[in-house]
């Protein structure tokens, strides 16, 4: 009884089975099995190379001090707007106004002792008409107003320094912008006995920035000057920015064994929405067509099954689709020009419209509308 019982269970499941294979491989009035299929149309091909790189300021000044002592004050603070010539922080003035007192003073001695010898001169010069002086005084005299004048020019320039050091305790923006960093406060010491100490970064103008881009070494052979660029950043993931090559700079970095090149890309931020220090998402557009016939890549590498294959024709040009006409299938070589890693550009073989066999359908027949051949949605581009 159970082997009578396992051979009916045999019987109904090959039965199932030479159902299901019927229904799957069941022809219709084409005489083919449901098919996969792609539609050649018109449209872009673009072909891109991605990178990574921050936004940057086109013009960034770094302000600092070349003298130091007590920060009295700060008159401005991050985002403020600045002119050339603005004052934006003073030094504690006071040593540096002692020092120009003290230098005057030393030139109006040093001017004294000057009239003084100039006076002698022209004593001697008149008792050595009368032959009244040796020769020796009258060297004398000559050494003593040289002295006198070479003294009266070193303490002019020590009051030149001492007051240009006093102009230097008054921080001026050295540029129209915005302040983008602030790194002091007032009671702060600066010391700037070894390097000048940076105080504040301006911006000269963030309606115009720079993306520093990292290209990889495989890539930058197709990166050049004058290409559009296409970047996303995080914080407007859903805004699509663009912007142009401006420079590709030769020299290399090297990062984990890896070198890049550094591209500079010139991008317009009138609305604001980009920040120095974002992070943007770049596409170089390498080489870009337009209106162009083009198919899907899924459609050069259809999967035929043998019993439904065309032959191969006889002529062979860049690649093999399978056309579907009047029921059909026809083995088509194309001749193909850009490939963007969806689409790819037809020069000849196809025209607008075709319907190409990508593979066998593995989804019911009324719900293939919009699916892939794997069983999914197709990607719309």
């Amino acid at each position: 009884m159970t082997s009578k019982k396992a051979a009916l269970i045999i019987v109904l499941l090959l039965g199932l089975m030479a159902w299901w294979g019927t229904q799957r491989y069941a022809t219709g009035d084409a005489g083919l099995p449901p098919l996969e299929t792609a539609t050649v149309e018109r449209g872009e091909v673009s072909q891109r190379v991605t990178a990574y790189g921050s936004l940057q300021p086109v013009q960034r000044v770094e302000v600092g001090s070349q003298v130091s002592g007590i920060v009295d004050a700060v008159y401005v603070d991050f985002n403020s707007r600045v002119n050339r010539g603005d004052v934006i922080a003073q030094i504690d003035p006071s040593t540096f106004e002692a020092d120009v007192s003290s230098a005057r003073a030393e030139l109006e001695s040093s001017e004294a002792t000057l009239e003084l010898a100039r006076h002698q001169w022209n004593r001697v010069q008149e008792l050595l008409g009368l032959e009244f002086v040796s020769p020796s005084d009258v060297d004398e005299s000559q050494a003593n107003l040289r002295q006198a004048e070479a003294a009266v020019e070193v303490r002019r320039h020590a009051l030149a320094r001492a007051e240009r050091e006093l102009e230097r305790s008054t921080i001026l923006a050295p540029t129209d912008g915005i302040v983008i960093d602030r790194l002091v406060d007032p009671g702060q010491t600066v010391a700037a006995s070894l390097n000048a100490p940076i105080l504040f970064e301006i911006a000269a103008d963030l309606t115009s920035m720079h993306i520093h881009a990292s290209v990889s070494e495989a890539d930058i052979g197709r990166v050049a000057e004058g290409q559009s660029v296409r970047f996303v950043v995080d914080s407007h993931r859903d805004e699509a920015f663009e912007g142009e090559v401006v420079q590709v700079r030769n020299a290399p970095i090297m990062e984990d064994n890896v070198v890049h090149y550094e591209t500079i890309i010139a991008v317009t931020n009138e609305n604001g929405h980009l920040k120095p220090g974002m992070t943007a998402e770049v596409s170089i557009i390498a080489e870009e067509r337009h209106d162009v016939i083009r198919v899907r890549n899924t459609a050069l590498r259809a999967r035929i099954p043998d019993e439904i294959r065309p032959p191969d024709p006889e002529e062979t040009l860049d690649a093999l689709v399978y056309r579907i006409v009047d029921g059909d299938l026809i083995a088509t070589p194309i001749r193909t020009g850009l490939n963007d890693g969806v689409y790819t550009e037809v020069l000849e073989g196809l025209e607008e419209g075709d319907q190409l066999a990508i593979g066998l359908s593995l989804v019911p027949e009324g719900q293939r509308n919009n699916r892939s051949f794997l069983g999914g949605d197709q990607a719309q581009f």
